[in-house]
């Protein structure tokens, strides 16, 4: 006891330095992200558009296929009918470790299909990997001018590859696309996906594209160049998006939004399914930042790494000047992206707020402290019903154990006053996407507003879980069976 006493002791005297070096770090975290609500701003009312293409460009289209043989015809047959030169477009389908027809059906649909065996590797990124290397033996990379990807549950608007192609011709060599859901009132999950993903549209990539910085790829409906791939594609990690994302933003290049260009996938309708991906899309962000955020850190201040050098005493143009500053706000952006804030916060709440703050309890005990403690807007309107109680308690064990359990409470309120928050943002997408949603019949828009922040609160804590657990790739099923036509008539009926 008398040791536990003297750490105590020692620990509650740097509890004050202790919470300033935390706000000092969080403040340097959150000063990554500080622009973002200008981005949203933006958002609201602009994107970048692109003109009419003057030339039709020749691509490949890659989807990767493990066990999809209930999705892969649907997404074939939405390809088959873009409005989009045919002899322009050839379909390429790796089906990956498959046990069932996904390989018949595509191939007998008339894509060129090969097929990875190969048990140990099982992630996305590598059937890619394994694609482009057949591609490029059998074709040649050269052979396209740039490349799609897309999963298997996808399905495509009649004129998706020639709005991409306007992005395209406009000189983008990166460009994702309009992601929206043909499941999103199958049941309350898959609408927070759906949400999620407009979310992004609206905060993330509108903003960015109008300002030629650089936006997320996010797993599927995206285009890029040939020349990213002369060397293969190297992206087998957990989350070949980030990866490929991250990567891209350090060479560089800008990664383009089309709005006009709309896509639709299927989301998770089971719990256990929905919470094994995000654990794998968490762990997937973490290796993320390790492998490629040093690296964009040091683009911040020294510039593009892998630019060519210029001899000494030549002196920059003004082009050259506007893109090494546009190159080093994308890289301080997408490490923004990548930092995991989440977990940073965590730990310093734990170190400080808990383990110090209990020995600060132990030794000073409690002072007038609130019982709803806070400033957030639920912490206010709980006091408000509750009234504004003090504790104070002298020093010793109760004070200690008091002091974790208001804590504790704290956090939770400061959390769920946050997630809280959120469910306005349900209501704004739902009327700025009106138009592009299907119809929903209004209790179901209620309802999803008021449950679409569990989305953020179950990657919040597959960030937790990620941080220690090894996280093996598993696939997500899909078994709708929606078609583009079905969506394009349900577009047209009204919701009752």
């Amino acid at each position: 006891m008398e040791i536990f006493q003297s750490i105590a002791e020692a620990l509650s005297g740097i509890y004050g330095p202790a919470r300033v070096v935390r706000d000092v770090i969080m403040t340097v975290v959150s000063a990554f992200n500080f622009h973002t609500l200008f981005y949203w701003a933006v958002g609201v009312f602009f994107t970048r558009k692109f003109p009419k293409a003057k030339k039709n460009h020749k691509y490949a289209i890659c989807i990767p296929a493990r066990n999809e043989e209930d999705v892969i015809g649907n997404l074939i047959k939405s390809i088959k009918r873009q409005d989009y030169p045919s002899e322009l477009i050839t379909i390429f389908v790796v089906a990956d470790n498959c046990t069932d027809s996904t390989a018949r059906i595509a191939s007998e649909l008339g894509a060129v299909v090969y097929e990875h065996n190969n048990p140990a590797e099982r992630t996305k990124g590598f059937a890619l990997k394994y694609l482009f290397e057949r591609i490029s033996e059998d074709f040649g990379i050269k052979a396209f001018e740039g490349y799609f990807v897309f999963d298997s549950d996808n399905l495509l608007n009649r004129d998706y590859i020639t709005r991409m192609n306007e992005s395209f011709d406009a000189g983008e060599k990166i460009i994702t696309s309009y992601r929206n859901t043909k499941n999103f009132d199958e049941c309350w999950l898959s609408s927070t996906y759906a949400l999620h993903w407009l979310r992004s549209i609206r905060y993330r990539h509108r903003a960015r594209s109008l300002f030629h910085l650089a936006t997320n790829i996010q797993g599927t409906g995206f285009l890029f160049a040939n020349e990213l791939v002369e060397n293969g594609w190297p992206y087998t990690s957990l989350t070949e998006d980030r990866a490929f994302t991250a990567d891209a933003v350090a060479h560089g290049y800008k990664i383009s939004y089309n709005d006009t260009a709309e896509f639709f996938d299927e989301q998770p309708v089971s719990v256990k399914i929905a919470i094994r991906q995000r654990i794998r899309w968490a762990k997937g962000h973490l290796q993320a930042f390790v492998q490629t955020g040093p690296l964009l850190f040091t683009n911040i201040f020294l510039g593009n790494q892998f630019a060519p050098k210029k001899p000494k005493g030549e002196k920059y143009t003004r082009a050259e000047v506007l893109e090494s500053i546009r190159h080093r706000w994308a890289s301080f952006d997408t490490l923004g992206q990548l930092i995991p804030t989440s977990i940073i916060s965590l730990i310093l709440w734990i170190l400080v707020a808990v383990l110090i703050g209990m020995c600060e309890y132990y030794s000073n005990g409690i002072l007038d402290t609130r019982l709803i403690g806070g400033g957030n807007w639920l912490s206010r309107f709980l006091r408000f019903f509750v009234g504004d109680v003090r504790i104070n308690m002298s020093p010793g064990l109760s004070a200690m154990w008091t002091g974790l359990v208001l804590t504790v409470s704290a956090r939770i309120i400061m959390r769920l006053a946050g997630d809280l928050k959120k469910i306005p943002v349900g209501v704004y997408i739902f009327f700025m996407e009106r138009k592009r949603i299907k119809p929903i019949k209004l209790y179901k828009k209620a309802l999803y507003c008021l449950t679409w922040p569990i989305f953020d609160l179950v990657g919040r804590y597959a960030m937790y879980f990620a941080l220690f657990m090894r996280v093996e790739w598993k696939p997500i099923p899909h078994k709708s069976k929606v078609t583009i036509e079905d969506i394009e008539t349900d577009k047209t009926g009204p919701a009752k």
